[in-house]
This record gives C-alpha cells, structure tokens and sequence, in this order.
C-alpha cells in the first residue's frame, strides 16, 4: 500500500505545534500503512544497531563554557566548496511515495523551504531528472553499483547530465540483512510505484518484490561483486565530487582517500543492513584520524535532536545527516513536514550552540565533550 490516505496531511499551524522528532515520529504511524511503517522502521536482526546508533549518542556527556557573548550565532559551513546554512543534509531514503502521494516531489519541496541538501536515493519513486527539475537548489544523488555496470555507467550520464551536485556511492549492502518487521508485514512496492531510476533494467527490476524470498541473499538491484576497481572505474568515469556512503573501518577510509574520494559518510545503513555492527559514533573518531582532514568526513544514524549535532561535530565531523525523521515528517504533513522537521533541529542545534557557549560551527570541537 501507499500512504493510507485516510487521514489529511497536517497544516502549517499544525506542524508548528509539533515539538520534536519523537513526536513526529510517533503520528506518523496514523499515516501510513502498516506495510510501510514496518519498512520505514525496521532495523537488521534484532535491530540492536538501531538501537546502538541512538545510545551513542546520549552515552556523550557536554561539558559547556559560560559568559560568552552568543547574541550572534552562525551555523553555516562550507562543503564541498558550497557554503551551507546549516550542517544537516537529508540521507538518502527510498520509497517516498509510501509516504505521500508525490513521493519524492514532495520532498524537495520541503528541502527547498527548509534550506537543507537532499541526497536523491538510487531508489527514489520519482526519476532523478525530475526532482532535479523541481529543485532551485542543488542536489546530490546516492548511486548503487548494478550489475549490468554499462546501465550503472548510463545512469551516472543522466545525473551528470541533469546537474547533480555529487555523487555517493553506497557501499554497505552487497548482500541483503534479515530485515524481519519488513518480511513480517510482506512488504513490496504497490502497484504503480516503481524504482524509477531502475526503469531502464525491466519491469521485474523497477518494481514488485522489495527482497528475494528463501535463501537467496542476494539482490538484484545493486551488485554483490563490487570492489575498489569500480571505485577507481567510476572516479574516472566523472568529475563531479564522489564520496562513499557505508564507511566504518578506518583503512576504508584511507583506501577511499587514496582512490581519489572527495568525501566519506561513516554510516551502518540505519542499522537496517548487518545488526551488532558498530554505532557510527563509535566508528567516526578513528575515521577520521585515519584521515586526516584531508577529505570531509560526514555522519549518519540516530541524529534526533541538535544536541545530536553538535556532539557529532564536537568528534569532528563536518556534517551529519538524517533519514527516517525527515520521512516522519512527509508522511505526517507532505513538504511542509520535511521543512518543520529540519527547522526543529536547526532551532536545537542554536539552542545548544547558545547554551554550551559556542558562537560558531567553525568553534565546535572536542573541548565542548568530556573526555
């Protein structure tokens, strides 16, 4: 099923009663199927990653400084040679037409009004050219590596093409997890709602059966045999930034660095991909030791407050991103919800800025966390 429908989106006066992710998170459920809550919320296994991912976090005690002048507070950084209001970037998330019926339209709306750089997933129910096409501001695009590496080369073409920012590479899944909230509820795409960008692979590819049934673990959608020759393929198939999603052991991250990455995300795939793996929080100082400065580093899983920013920051990350609370917000209130839920955490993220005494994203650092 797509978003039921049942119930009205939330209105802007509304949404801004909302105050926090938790809440969102909480009546999204009111608006969706059961289906797609059980995949939007599923973790691996036993969801311990998940679960770790958010523990991390709160695990992280501040240690604030007083009788600083924070009349004046500046969240921007620069990324990629883009100055940004603010470090959050919407991860890249699949299915968005289970959660509203223009799906990922929808959302660049709401990324649009809130500011914030939407990362299109690879299997996003909108074709990537249209949600560029939607977009006055620039967007990135999550790739997964096909089989079929002359279609995976022809869709890198389409989005060079239609002006994407950069590209991720997402490294993590070359097998399938035991998702089983998803596999309990039977989930698969509803009739009409296709892996847009994968139209060119057949029918069978772009839409239907989410996962493959019994004991194959394998996915026909992104490729099991990928290795660093197609990390050194694609670097040289495009100059646009490349950066690899999926990264936790610091030699990946050095080995990415020396391929010529501009960029790495520390993520475990939300926990929905290996269960125990180590939280990113965990995985993030020794990246980026191993690296060095040299390229930036970014952050996924578990952010959902802006002390969570800052705490990611503090480690030395130069931004984070978010998934699930941003489709919380698309289900419950369409792009005006993706807009409140970035605006929530901007907002947070000021508080604590104000709070600890930190003027500045540029002032973040390890000195703000007790060591």
């Amino acid at each position: 099923m797509t978003a039921q429908g049942t119930l009205e989106h939330l209105d802007r006066d509304r949404l801004a009663a909302i105050r926090t992710l938790a809440d969102f998170e909480v009546l999204s459920r009111q608006f969706l199927s059961h289906s797609a809550y059980e995949y939007l919320e599923g973790g691996a296994g036993s969801g311990l990653t998940a679960m770790r991912n958010r523990a991390s976090f709160d695990q992280i005690s501040l240690m604030p400084r007083f009788l600083v002048d924070v009349s004046r507070l500046d969240t921007s950084m620069t990324l990629l040679g883009r100055r940004h209001d603010f470090p959050v970037l919407l991860a890249p998330t699949g299915y968005h037409k289970l959660m509203h019926p223009d799906g990922e339209l929808a959302t660049v709306c709401g990324a649009q009004m809130s500011g914030a750089t939407l990362v299109a997933a690879c299997f996003a129910t909108v074709p990537y050219e249209d949600m560029r096409a939607a977009s006055t501001q620039p967007l990135w695009f999550q790739l997964y590596i096909q089989e079929d590496r002359e279609f995976t080369k022809e869709l890198v073409e389409r989005v060079v093409e239609a002006g994407v920012e950069a590209i991720c590479v997402c490294v993590d899944v070359p097998v399938n997890g035991p998702r089983d909230r998803e596999l309990r509820a039977g989930f698969r795409l509803p009739d009409g709602v296709f892996r847009s960008n994968l139209i060119g692979l057949g029918e069978d590819l772009a839409g239907g059966a989410h996962r493959p049934s019994g004991r194959n673990i394998y996915s026909a959608t992104h490729a099991a045999n990928v290795t660093w020759k197609d990390i050194e393929w694609l670097r040289a198939l495009t100059p646009k930034p490349l950066l690899l999603k999926g990264i936790l052991h610091p030699h990946d991250a050095a080995l990415a660095v020396a391929l010529g990455c501009d960029g790495v995300i520390v993520s475990n795939h939300g926990g929905r991909s290996l269960d125990t793996v180590v939280p990113t929080m965990r995985a993030l100082p020794g990246v980026l030791d191993r690296i060095g400065g040299r390229v930036p580093v970014l952050v996924d899983g578990g952010v959902r407050r802006g002390v969570d920013i800052f705490k990611a920051l503090a480690r030395g990350a130069t931004a984070v991103l978010v998934g699930r609370p941003y489709l919380h917000g698309l289900a419950v209130g369409g792009g005006q919800g993706v807009a409140r839920v970035v605006e929530i955490l901007r907002t947070e993220l000021e508080m604590t800025m104000g709070l600890i005494g930190c003027r500045s994203v540029a002032e973040i650092s390890r000195r703000f966390l007790v060591q």
